[in-house]
């Protein structure tokens, strides 16, 4: 097939109706559409999901460091009896920061709650009194043992930079539920971004605009810039208002020229959303509307607890206002503050699990008592475990071998468990599964055959799942 020259000023849209007039008119007509589709909001799935979704909106909380399974979810009374015996590997295993240590019991006590008798450690008191709703993987599993490649691989299914992350995958198949709002916000610790920094939150080769939007919640404009600032104040108002005129004309006419640049339409999506957000955002992020009994619940009137259950709340209140993908982090990059706790397991996972275990559960039980668990799912997750032995005296090295995470609320048989470590809790034993197993459940529960969800980029079809995964229905009702 013969193609004109492609003149100045014309638009991809042009050359794909040039092409659209061959062989290949209805294939390219269904590009154009899904292209219509994606640049309206209703995702490239125009609203039309595999098949019908359990769940349509996602709190993933993320605790960044890799939080020991064996002093929070996975009681191994194994290690008490082999407390202090050299039974780990000889050689230090790709990853570790030290060579393995004695195996260490842990330093907390565990006990069984709920009606499913799931074990918790003493850490998590809060979270305990959960468990009848939440479903258990115990034996997830990653590739590496290094944080940024483990939470790369957590966050966007591969170990390497520049592939897009869950909350990007999920904006450009669903969309948006409200205008006025982004689709995909993130919640970072105010102390500091996580491993690999905003490449967690990234649209990699999607169109840019399914980027996380960052919000700073612990700050009085949590939204840079949404307003103009005091000393600006002829900026304002009517002059506010034309000068977002005037930038979206040029914006477009710039975008029109390079219709392949998909960080001209993000720009100028950020900037209309931006528009619409001086109306709903200040509602939206002040949580001072809550009651004093749901703050209280949430941990806000203590210093502990207080900037994680702020997160929390305001996650909870932008799912209810339409935002469809919010991420929470607990924990920046870096040797401290985090659940990376190689120096001292008692002294450092204890103040780190218990600012988030009372937020954790007040969020649960808010969602179910306001009825939004019923089509709402939430996440709690890591990058990868630790070991059951000691590093130096007292603490855990890294440990892809196996990790725990719980999810709850729509399509969740709740007080459900799947998989097993072995005996230490070193190694996945039974039903080990993968970040592609978890996407791949994320997907179907709103509607999402992760096979066919697929972007096209340098002649390969990717998907978020690369080539693996399967549901777990296990946990599924």
């Amino acid at each position: 097939m013969f193609l004109s020259p492609v003149a100045d000023g014309c638009s991809r849209r042009d050359v794909l109706c040039q092409l659209g007039a061959g062989f290949g008119s209805v294939v390219l007509a269904d590009l154009l559409a899904g292209e219509s589709r994606a640049a309206d909001g209703r995702g490239i799935l125009g609203g039309r999901t595999h098949h019908p979704p359990k769940v349509r909106r996602v709190i993933q909380l993320f605790m960044n460091g890799g939080a020991s399974p064996m002093d929070t979810f996975d009681y191994k009374p194994a290690l008490e009896k082999h407390h202090g015996q050299s039974l780990g590997p000889k050689e230090k295993p790709e990853g570790f920061v030290a060579p393995a240590g004695a195996v260490m019991k842990s330093p907390f006590a565990f006990a069984q709650h709920g009606e499913s008798g799931r074990w918790v450690s003493s850490v998590f008191p809060h979270q305990a009194k959960i468990v009848d709703e939440l479903a258990f993987l115990m034996a997830m599993a990653s590739k590496t043992n290094v944080h940024g490649p483990a939470s790369y691989m957590m966050n966007t299914g591969f170990v390497l930079p520049g592939f897009p992350c869950l909350g990007a995958w999920i904006s450009y198949a669903l969309g948006r539920i409200n205008e006025d709002l982004p689709d995909f916000v993130v919640l970072p610790d105010p102390r500091g971004l996580p491993y690999n920094q905003k490449a967690n939150f990234s649209a990699g080769f999607l169109p840019a605009r399914h980027q996380g939007t960052l919000i700073d919640a612990g700050k009085r404009q949590p939204v840079p810039f949404l307003f103009a600032p005091e000393d600006f104040e002829f900026a304002r108002g009517a002059a506010d208002k034309a000068t977002v005129d005037l930038l979206a004309r040029m914006n477009k006419r710039h975008a029109s020229r390079y219709p392949d640049e998909s960080k001209l339409d993000a720009r100028l999506a950020s900037a209309e959303l931006a528009a619409r957000m001086q109306l709903s955002a200040p509602e939206a992020f002040d949580v001072t509307q809550e009651t004093a009994a749901t703050q209280d619940a949430y941990g806000l009137n203590r210093s502990v607890t207080a900037d994680f259950g702020r997160r929390c709340l305001l996650a909870r209140r932008l799912i209810e206002r339409g935002t469809r993908f919010v991420q929470v982090w607990s924990g920046p990059q870096g040797a401290v503050n985090n659940w990376d706790n190689h120096g001292n397991i008692q002294t450092e996972l204890a103040p780190i699990a218990e600012s988030v275990d009372q937020p954790i559960a007040a969020l649960v039980m808010d969602l179910k008592q306001r009825g939004l668990l019923a089509d709402t799912l939430v996440v709690w997750t890591t990058e990868f475990g630790r070991t059951p032995f000691a590093q130096g005296s007292l603490g855990r090295d890294h440990n892809g071998g196996s990790f725990v995470t719980w999810l709850a609320g729509a399509g969740i048989r709740a007080g459900a468990a799947y998989g097993q470590s072995d005996e230490l809790g070193y190694q996945a034993a039974e039903g080990k599964t993968y970040c592609y197993d978890f996407h791949a459940t994320l997907l179907h529960l709103l509607g999402i055959d992760h096979e066919r969800l697929t972007f096209r980029t340098a002649g390969i079809d990717r998907r978020l799942t690369d080539v693996h995964g399967h549901v777990v229905r296990e946990i599924l009702a």
